[in-house]
């Protein structure tokens, strides 16, 4: 049984190094850092990461959804110092995984969620549109959208015929399932543009190739100095923050994917730390649980974290022994890769559902993706969860004002719900209703929850009138 479960590992393994090689590399580029870092990153998620207890099957690795946040951070702080917020984002994370905080991520709107990854993805591909016909990509995300108008004018044709190739070859191998199971769809469009661009020698950009050993950049004294820096500080936070939200969200769906373990958050959050903080150490990207390598593994039939320690090692092996192999690669199929993902992290499908039932989470969907477009990650999560919260906080904030004359035994007012400032015009307006000069019995026993704006505004009324009196409880005749 133990060498069953050993070949399922040793294939799964295979199965994802395959998948995880054009990824790390495609964010890499993407995020404005050498290819290299992005297999760092991937080999640190495998022997660290994958070693670590927390979840079971995820494998993680540099992901699409940190790439538009890192990009931003390089160009304004540099390369230079992506090691230093890198490892204290890390040390965030260790320290709420140890507060036992990771369960509390699960709390956040599924609409800002969504609405992140609406945003990541659309500025995702409005930036690698540029790569995909080897042009250079205007600065910041409502710069690259902008900027689509003129693109046509600037592609190489040669180059756009290359992305585009890619992305066909995505969309369609898939759905070949004998072919799907031989080999996963992004190693075959990547490996398929690389050995046509080699034999007809095309004209296209390839990624450039330093080294693995080159590329890694220790953090200096000099460097931890910018953590006193505010914008260097709320880019640390971001980071971990984010990370923290996409891998164990991640969790929450590999743990569907299987009847394995289920993934403890605190373990979790507190490896993604480790492993964030290594990274950090390396000078590497920023690492959070991925979902597309996660779902490789689960199907490829892993059984154990072996799977994932693997897959570290394989990619290991592959920098040291083939680095060269990088230097084919056109940079506009490795665009085309991050499009397609790009494209998947749009959730068209979910929308669809919203708009049907409920269309306050479209709302915070739209604006939490609309902010991150035109600002920037940060702000646009800020924003989602404030709006979600202001949603809640109107559709439980309801009240009911119901009078009942009773002649000359006066009037009956009863009041039901929950009264918060956000129901006190409508409250007041129900109230100014009923006439002077009658006895008023005013029924709160069917208020669940009243805040002080509303409990002032309740006792002025009765105050203000004559033969009021106030009932906690209601009643029954």
């Amino acid at each position: 049984m133990r060498r069953v479960v050993g070949k399922a590992d040793l294939f799964a393994s295979l199965v994802v190094f395959l998948v995880a090689v054009p990824l790390c590399v495609g964010v890499a580029l993407a995020s404005g850092v050498p290819a290299e870092l992005g297999l760092v990153t991937g080999m640190v998620g495998g022997l660290l990461v994958g070693a670590l207890p927390g979840s079971s099957l995820q494998v993680s690795g540099p992901a699409a959804g940190l790439t538009v946040l890192v990009y931003e951070a390089v160009r304004e702080y540099g390369v230079e110092a992506l090691g230093v917020l890198v490892l204290a984002a890390g040390l965030v994370q260790v320290g709420l995984g140890m507060l036992r905080l990771g369960r509390w991520f699960r709390a956040v709107s599924v609409a800002v969620v969504h609405g992140m990854l609406a945003g990541i993805g659309l500025v995702l591909v409005a930036g690698q549109v540029y790569a995909l016909g080897d042009a250079t990509a205007p600065a910041g995300g409502l710069g690259k959208i902008a900027g689509l108008v003129s693109l046509p004018g600037r592609v190489e044709p040669v180059a756009l015929a290359v992305g585009a190739a890619t992305i066909a070859v995505l969309l369609l191998w898939p759905r070949w399932r004998q072919g799907a199971r031989l080999a996963p769809a992004p190693l075959v469009a990547v490996a398929g543009a690389t050995v046509v661009t080699w034999v007809f020698d095309l004209d296209v950009r390839r990624v450039e190739v330093h080294g693995v050993l080159a590329a890694v950049r220790l953090p200096q004294p000099a460097d931890f100095g910018r953590l006193t820096e505010v914008g260097v500080l709320g880019t640390v936070v971001a980071f971990a923050l984010i990370a923290s939200a996409e891998s164990l969200f991640s969790a929450a769906a590999v743990d569907r994917m299987h009847r394995g373990p289920r993934t403890d958050y605190d373990k979790e959050l507190i490896a993604q730390g480790a492993g964030n903080t290594v990274c950090g150490l390396l000078g590497a990207l920023p690492m959070t649980a991925v979902i597309v390598r996660s779902a490789a593994n689960v199907q490829a039939g892993a059984r154990t974290k072996a799977s994932r320690v693997l897959h570290g090692v394989w990619l290991v092996v592959f920098a040291a022994l083939f680095p060269g192999v990088l230097g084919a690669v056109p940079v506009a199929a490795l665009a085309g890769l991050l499009v397609h993902a790009g494209c998947k992290l749009v959730p068209v499908r979910e929308l669809r559902g919203l708009w049907h039932g409920h269309r306050g989470e479209v709302v915070v969907l739209g604006v939490t993706a609309g902010v991150i477009v035109v600002g920037n990650l940060f702000e646009g999560v800020l924003v989602g969860i404030a709006l979600s919260v202001a949603k809640t906080a109107w559709e439980i904030s309801h009240v009911h004002v119901e009078s009942e004359d009773r002649g000359e035994a006066g009037i009956v007012v009863r009041v039901r719900g929950h009264a918060t400032f956000l129901r006190l015009p409508k409250l007041l307006d129900a109230l100014e209703e009923v006439p002077h000069g009658r006895k008023v019995r005013l029924e709160l026993g069917g208020l669940g929850y009243v805040d002080r704006a509303c409990a002032a505004a309740l006792e002025g009324w009765a105050a203000a009138r004559d033969q009021v009196f106030v009932a906690t409880s209601s009643s029954t005749s």
